[in-house]
């Protein structure tokens, strides 16, 4: 190589710049997309879950009030027992506390005597019209 050349090929290499950096976020692209992924999965868990906790209450509510439908007054203490219990447990909202509320006193002279009598029309009519309000509530 005569040094005409080898001037030519060094004036070539001068013409070569540096290596440039290229800003790489692909490690944090990734991690976040990983982490969108367990919170999107995590916040699915959570929805189906609570819906299904949403419709377990509302079987049980039912299973109550199934079970106040079905009170047979004859055996009047038992009675007052079972319809204050699930009353109790049904008064959720406003205006079944209130009826509750009117209803439990009534309940209360059946149910800490030895020998009771027959419920009487006014406690019927107040437990009927409890589980009428409750019927449509739930």
């Amino acid at each position: 190589m005569d040094t005409n050349e080898t001037a030519n090929v060094n004036e070539q290499l001068r013409d070569i710049k540096p290596l440039l950096e290229i800003p790489d976020s692909s490690y944090y692209i990734y991690w976040g997309l990983i982490d969108f992924a367990i919170f999107l999965l995590l916040a699915i868990v959570f929805f189906i879950a609570k819906k299904l906790w949403d419709n377990r209450k509302i079987n049980l509510a039912k299973g109550y009030l199934e079970a106040m439908k079905k009170i047979d007054w004859k055996e009047t203490k038992k009675s007052a027992y079972e319809a204050t219990h699930y009353a109790r447990l049904l008064a959720t909202d406003e205006r079944r506390k209130e009826l509750f509320s009117q209803l439990e006193p009534l309940l209360e002279q059946y149910k800490y005597k030895k020998e009771v009598d027959t419920v009487d029309q006014d406690t019927l009519n107040k437990f009927n019209l409890y589980v009428q309000v409750a019927d449509e509530s739930v």
